[in-house]
Protein backbone atom coordinates (compact mmCIF):
# COMPACT_ATOMS: atom_id res chain seq x y z
CA UNK A 1 0.00 0.00 0.00
CA UNK A 2 1.69 3.19 -1.21
CA UNK A 3 1.16 6.06 1.19
CA UNK A 4 2.88 9.43 1.15
CA UNK A 5 3.55 9.75 4.86
CA UNK A 6 4.01 13.26 6.21
CA UNK A 7 6.56 12.16 8.79
CA UNK A 8 6.80 15.47 10.67
CA UNK A 9 3.03 15.80 10.99
CA UNK A 10 2.83 12.17 12.05
CA UNK A 11 5.20 12.88 14.94
CA UNK A 12 3.60 16.16 15.99
CA UNK A 13 -0.12 15.38 15.70
CA UNK A 14 -0.31 11.59 16.10
CA UNK A 15 2.15 10.92 18.92
CA UNK A 16 -0.46 8.69 20.58
CA UNK A 17 0.72 5.92 18.24
CA UNK A 18 4.12 5.87 19.96
CA UNK A 19 2.68 6.42 23.43
CA UNK A 20 0.44 3.36 23.23
CA UNK A 21 3.31 1.32 21.82
CA UNK A 22 5.43 1.91 24.92
CA UNK A 23 3.29 -0.59 26.84
CA UNK A 24 4.26 -3.27 24.32
CA UNK A 25 7.94 -2.83 25.14
CA UNK A 26 7.16 -4.08 28.64
CA UNK A 27 5.73 -7.26 27.12
CA UNK A 28 8.75 -7.58 24.85
CA UNK A 29 11.09 -7.25 27.85
CA UNK A 30 14.27 -6.52 25.84
CA UNK A 31 17.48 -7.89 27.29
CA UNK A 32 21.07 -6.72 26.79
CA UNK A 33 22.65 -8.64 23.94
CA UNK A 34 19.41 -9.51 22.17
CA UNK A 35 18.93 -8.57 18.51
CA UNK A 36 15.41 -7.21 18.02
CA UNK A 37 13.70 -6.22 14.78
CA UNK A 38 11.05 -3.47 14.87
CA UNK A 39 8.74 -3.90 11.86
CA UNK A 40 7.12 -0.66 10.66
CA UNK A 41 9.31 1.43 12.94
CA UNK A 42 8.23 4.80 11.50
CA UNK A 43 10.27 7.63 12.99
CA UNK A 44 12.09 5.24 15.28
CA UNK A 45 11.04 6.31 18.77
CA UNK A 46 10.11 2.83 19.96
CA UNK A 47 13.14 1.27 18.26
CA UNK A 48 15.34 3.65 20.25
CA UNK A 49 13.53 2.77 23.47
CA UNK A 50 14.24 -0.92 22.80
CA UNK A 51 17.90 -0.08 22.19
CA UNK A 52 18.00 1.87 25.46
CA UNK A 53 17.28 -1.40 27.28
CA UNK A 54 20.63 -2.73 26.07
CA UNK A 55 19.37 -4.69 23.06
CA UNK A 56 20.64 -4.29 19.51
CA UNK A 57 17.56 -2.81 17.88
CA UNK A 58 16.99 -2.70 14.13
CA UNK A 59 14.18 -0.64 12.67
CA UNK A 60 12.55 -1.56 9.36
CA UNK A 61 10.13 0.61 7.39
CA UNK A 62 9.05 1.18 3.79
CA UNK A 63 8.82 4.99 4.13
CA UNK A 64 12.00 6.92 3.35
CA UNK A 65 10.63 10.18 4.91
CA UNK A 66 9.95 8.32 8.17
CA UNK A 67 13.44 6.80 8.16
CA UNK A 68 15.11 10.13 7.42
CA UNK A 69 13.76 11.45 10.72
CA UNK A 70 14.60 8.18 12.52
CA UNK A 71 18.21 8.21 11.33
CA UNK A 72 18.79 11.87 12.13
CA UNK A 73 17.19 11.55 15.58
CA UNK A 74 18.83 8.24 16.52
CA UNK A 75 22.08 7.92 14.53
CA UNK A 76 23.29 5.14 16.83
CA UNK A 77 20.41 2.83 15.78
CA UNK A 78 20.33 0.83 12.54
CA UNK A 79 17.36 1.48 10.25
CA UNK A 80 16.54 -0.47 7.09
CA UNK A 81 14.41 0.65 4.16
CA UNK A 82 12.39 -2.42 3.17
CA UNK A 83 8.91 -3.75 2.49
CA UNK A 84 7.75 -5.92 5.40
CA UNK A 85 6.18 -8.37 2.94
CA UNK A 86 9.43 -8.85 1.02
CA UNK A 87 12.60 -8.72 3.08
CA UNK A 88 15.45 -10.93 4.29
CA UNK A 89 17.99 -10.45 7.05
CA UNK A 90 21.58 -11.66 6.96
CA UNK A 91 21.18 -12.97 10.51
CA UNK A 92 18.08 -14.03 12.42
CA UNK A 93 16.93 -11.96 15.38
CA UNK A 94 16.05 -12.98 18.94
CA UNK A 95 12.78 -11.07 19.00
CA UNK A 96 10.38 -9.38 16.63
CA UNK A 97 8.31 -6.32 17.56
CA UNK A 98 5.70 -4.26 15.73
CA UNK A 99 3.30 -1.53 16.79
CA UNK A 100 0.45 -0.08 14.71
CA UNK A 101 1.99 -1.06 11.38
CA UNK A 102 0.98 -4.50 10.17
CA UNK A 103 -2.61 -3.53 9.28
CA UNK A 104 -1.26 -1.29 6.50
CA UNK A 105 0.32 -4.27 4.71
CA UNK A 106 -2.25 -6.07 2.60
CA UNK A 107 0.01 -8.98 1.71
CA UNK A 108 -0.35 -10.38 5.21
CA UNK A 109 0.77 -13.92 4.40
CA UNK A 110 4.08 -12.92 2.87
CA UNK A 111 4.61 -10.51 5.76
CA UNK A 112 4.18 -13.31 8.29
CA UNK A 113 6.41 -15.59 6.19
CA UNK A 114 9.18 -12.97 6.16
CA UNK A 115 8.82 -12.30 9.88
CA UNK A 116 9.00 -15.99 10.68
CA UNK A 117 12.13 -16.40 8.54
CA UNK A 118 13.77 -13.47 10.32
CA UNK A 119 13.04 -14.85 13.81
CA UNK A 120 15.19 -17.59 15.34
CA UNK A 121 13.66 -20.71 16.84
CA UNK A 122 12.43 -19.93 20.34
CA UNK A 123 12.43 -16.20 19.58
CA UNK A 124 9.86 -13.77 20.98
CA UNK A 125 7.11 -12.20 18.86
CA UNK A 126 5.22 -9.18 20.24
CA UNK A 127 2.94 -7.14 17.99
CA UNK A 128 -0.09 -4.88 18.11
CA UNK A 129 -2.14 -3.82 15.11
CA UNK A 130 -5.62 -2.80 14.10
CA UNK A 131 -8.07 -5.65 14.71
CA UNK A 132 -11.44 -6.47 13.22
CA UNK A 133 -13.76 -3.44 13.52
CA UNK A 134 -10.96 -0.89 13.83
CA UNK A 135 -12.01 2.69 13.02
CA UNK A 136 -15.23 1.45 11.48
CA UNK A 137 -17.40 4.34 12.69
CA UNK A 138 -15.16 7.23 11.66
CA UNK A 139 -14.34 5.66 8.28
CA UNK A 140 -18.02 4.85 7.61
CA UNK A 141 -18.87 8.51 8.24
CA UNK A 142 -16.19 9.64 5.79
CA UNK A 143 -17.26 7.22 3.05
CA UNK A 144 -20.95 8.18 3.48
CA UNK A 145 -19.93 11.83 3.15
CA UNK A 146 -18.12 11.05 -0.09
CA UNK A 147 -21.20 9.33 -1.52
CA UNK A 148 -23.41 12.27 -0.51
CA UNK A 149 -21.48 14.62 -2.80
CA UNK A 150 -22.17 12.23 -5.67
CA UNK A 151 -18.87 10.38 -5.84
CA UNK A 152 -18.83 6.58 -5.74
CA UNK A 153 -15.64 5.15 -4.30
CA UNK A 154 -14.54 1.87 -2.77
CA UNK A 155 -13.47 1.97 0.83
CA UNK A 156 -9.67 1.48 0.96
CA UNK A 157 -8.70 -2.01 2.04
CA UNK A 158 -6.87 -2.58 5.31
CA UNK A 159 -5.86 -5.79 7.02
CA UNK A 160 -7.85 -5.79 10.26
CA UNK A 161 -7.97 -9.50 11.16
CA UNK A 162 -9.98 -11.34 13.76
CA UNK A 163 -8.02 -13.24 16.45
CA UNK A 164 -8.78 -16.58 14.80
CA UNK A 165 -7.76 -15.34 11.36
CA UNK A 166 -4.40 -14.03 12.52
CA UNK A 167 -3.67 -16.97 14.82
CA UNK A 168 -4.22 -19.37 11.90
CA UNK A 169 -1.81 -17.38 9.73
CA UNK A 170 0.89 -17.21 12.40
CA UNK A 171 0.70 -20.90 13.21
CA UNK A 172 0.98 -21.75 9.52
CA UNK A 173 4.50 -20.27 9.65
CA UNK A 174 5.54 -21.69 13.00
CA UNK A 175 4.71 -18.75 15.26
CA UNK A 176 2.71 -20.02 18.23
CA UNK A 177 0.67 -17.44 20.18
CA UNK A 178 0.65 -17.58 23.97
CA UNK A 179 -1.63 -14.55 24.31
CA UNK A 180 -4.09 -13.02 21.81
CA UNK A 181 -6.14 -9.99 22.84
CA UNK A 182 -8.80 -8.28 20.69
CA UNK A 183 -10.11 -5.20 22.45
CA UNK A 184 -11.66 -1.75 21.91
CA UNK A 185 -9.40 1.17 22.74
CA UNK A 186 -11.18 4.51 22.28
CA UNK A 187 -8.35 6.85 21.33
CA UNK A 188 -8.23 10.61 21.92
CA UNK A 189 -7.27 12.71 18.92
CA UNK A 190 -5.58 15.89 20.03
CA UNK A 191 -7.69 19.07 19.99
CA UNK A 192 -10.73 20.28 18.05
CA UNK A 193 -8.91 19.59 14.76
CA UNK A 194 -8.06 16.03 15.80
CA UNK A 195 -10.49 14.18 13.54
CA UNK A 196 -9.65 16.38 10.56
CA UNK A 197 -5.93 15.74 11.13
CA UNK A 198 -6.58 12.02 11.42
CA UNK A 199 -8.40 11.94 8.07
CA UNK A 200 -5.63 13.89 6.34
CA UNK A 201 -2.94 11.52 7.64
CA UNK A 202 -4.65 8.14 7.65
CA UNK A 203 -7.42 8.43 5.02
CA UNK A 204 -5.27 9.93 2.30
CA UNK A 205 -6.18 7.16 -0.16
CA UNK A 206 -9.72 8.57 -0.09
CA UNK A 207 -8.90 12.27 0.04
CA UNK A 208 -6.31 12.22 -2.73
CA UNK A 209 -9.10 11.32 -5.19
CA UNK A 210 -10.99 14.53 -4.34
CA UNK A 211 -10.42 18.20 -5.07
CA UNK A 212 -9.50 20.48 -2.15
CA UNK A 213 -13.05 21.81 -2.09
CA UNK A 214 -14.49 18.29 -2.06
CA UNK A 215 -12.11 17.25 0.71
CA UNK A 216 -13.29 20.10 2.89
CA UNK A 217 -16.93 19.26 2.25
CA UNK A 218 -16.64 15.57 3.09
CA UNK A 219 -14.57 16.17 6.23
CA UNK A 220 -16.99 18.81 7.55
CA UNK A 221 -19.95 16.54 6.80
CA UNK A 222 -18.27 13.61 8.58
CA UNK A 223 -17.48 15.82 11.59
CA UNK A 224 -21.11 16.93 11.75
CA UNK A 225 -22.28 13.32 11.63
CA UNK A 226 -19.91 12.20 14.40
CA UNK A 227 -19.98 15.24 16.67
CA UNK A 228 -22.71 14.00 19.01
CA UNK A 229 -20.97 10.68 19.72
CA UNK A 230 -17.25 11.27 19.16
CA UNK A 231 -16.58 14.87 20.27
CA UNK A 232 -16.67 16.14 23.86
CA UNK A 233 -16.32 19.81 23.01
CA UNK A 234 -12.54 19.70 23.29
CA UNK A 235 -11.29 16.46 21.75
CA UNK A 236 -12.38 13.81 19.28
CA UNK A 237 -12.31 10.10 20.06
CA UNK A 238 -11.58 7.50 17.39
CA UNK A 239 -13.09 4.02 17.66
CA UNK A 240 -9.86 2.05 17.68
CA UNK A 241 -9.94 -1.73 18.07
CA UNK A 242 -6.62 -3.46 18.62
CA UNK A 243 -5.25 -6.95 18.14
CA UNK A 244 -2.29 -7.74 20.41
CA UNK A 245 -0.31 -10.96 20.09
CA UNK A 246 2.49 -12.40 22.18
CA UNK A 247 3.99 -15.54 20.66
CA UNK A 248 7.08 -17.72 20.28
CA UNK A 249 8.72 -19.10 17.15
CA UNK A 250 8.45 -22.87 17.25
Amino acid sequence: MNLNWDAETYDKKHSFVTTYGEELIGLLDPKPGERILDIGCGTGHLTAQIAAKGATAIGLDASEPMLEIARSTYPEVEFLLADASDFELDEQVDALFSNAALHWILDAENTVRCMSSALRSGGKFVIEMGGKGNNNQIMTALMESVSLIGIQMERPAKFYPSPDEYTFLLEKYGIRPTSVLHFPRPTKLSGPEGLRNWYVQFAQLVLEQLSEEEQTKVIVRAEDQLKATHFDGQEWTADYVRLRVVATKA
